[in-house]
């Protein structure tokens, strides 16, 4: 179940082009299953948390890298495509991976059946994304400008002060 959830990402990824990030890495889900379907690709294991890097080193494919940090650090617009799973509520996932993907690239979020895509789509606009479009519980945000300065903000204040 864990599996196929991760695997739902799989068409789009193969629609959308450049390295992938999986911000919020946690136990590996969607990153792992996807880097191993995907062999060709390069995917960043993103975890702010040492302890989850370590296990994420120890199942990471090949092609996957683990990064221990958070995405208010990473380098702005250097992905394709950035995933998250469980991340945060969507519009605060929209802030914390649209600012790492280039333009033209996706954000790919996962959504809860209470997400509020009016939320959604009004953070989206504010980051340089376009509005959200659905694929099977999946939330694609295409990337159409580069992010304003000022984003991500800093650590916490996403979720603190939410965007929308």
């Amino acid at each position: 179940m864990l599996l196929d959830d991760a695997l739902r990402a799989q068409p789009l990824l193969e629609r959308f082009g450049g390295p992938v990030v999986d911000v919020g890495s946690g136990g590996g889900s969607p990153g792992i299953p996807l880097a191993a379907s995907l062999p060709e690709r390069e995917v960043t294991l993103l975890e702010a948390e040492r302890r989850k890097c370590d296990f994420l080193r120890r199942w990471a494919p090949p092609n996957a890298d683990v990064v221990w940090g958070r995405a208010e650090e990473q380098e702005a617009e250097r992905w394709g495509v950035a995933l998250a799973k469980a991340l945060a509520r969507p519009p605060v996932a929209a802030e914390l991976c649209l600012p790492l993907v280039r333009t033209g690239g996706v954000a790919i979020l996962w959504l809860g059946e209470n997400a509020d895509l009016e939320q959604l789509a009004a953070a989206s606009e504010q980051l340089g994304g376009g509005r959200p479009v659905l694929h099977e519980g999946l939330a694609v945000l295409p990337k159409v400008a580069s992010t304003p300065p000022g984003f991500p903000r800093r650590a916490g204040v996403a979720k603190k002060r939410p965007l929308a």
